[in-house]
């Protein structure tokens, strides 16, 4: 896709010694989907701190990663909501750190083949929550509560004790 980094263009970041504070997925479980993911080749990286665009620039490298590993172009449509998934919450990931973290310092995606694990990364201490009670038809703060539903589980990793930031992690299935 042109004007996309491809894998040769990005650096892998390092998921650290993170403290999830997840739903319910432990920080063994991210660990493993991440390994299976790098061991298959399924996992990219994108610096995002800068960038111009990043809404686009993230749904875009993250349709290329879509691509790539064969979810798309789909060949049902179940996969292709399934994909057309996966693009919605990046998009609600990286919108929620660009108006409420400073912006995203990146994007990684994964995929071990069952489970397709998005992060974003951002140098903020607050902690993302669906509004509730949720309100249908009113403007904004429905992010999250779309995260929420689309997605398998989905949470906060902060980063070492110390250290600045956060990383807000959704995994959803991959398509049968």
């Amino acid at each position: 896709m042109p004007g996309v980094p491809d894998a040769s263009d990005v650096s892998e970041a390092s998921s650290g010694t993170s403290t999830d504070t997840g739903t319910n997925t432990s920080t063994d479980k991210a660990a493993d989907t991440l390994a299976a993911a790098e061991a298959a080749g399924q996992l990219r990286s994108l610096e995002l701190n800068g960038a111009s665009g990043i809404v686009p620039l993230a749904r875009d490298f993250t349709r290329q990663a879509l691509y790539d590993w064969g979810w798309l172009p789909a060949s049902t449509a179940d996969r292709r909501a399934a994909a057309e998934d996966v693009l919605l919450v990046v998009s609600e990931l990286v919108t929620n750190a660009c108006l409420h973290a400073e912006g995203p310092e990146s994007l990684r995606v994964a995929s071990d083949g069952k489970v397709l694990r998005l992060e974003v990364t951002d140098r903020s201490g607050g902690e993302p929550t669906p509004r509730t009670p949720h309100r249908a038809g009113r403007p904004g703060g429905h992010g999250m509560f779309i995260v929420q539903r689309l997605c398998l589980d989905w949470g906060v990793s902060r980063a070492p004790e110390g250290v600045p930031g956060k990383t807000v992690w959704a995994e959803l299935a991959a398509p049968a």
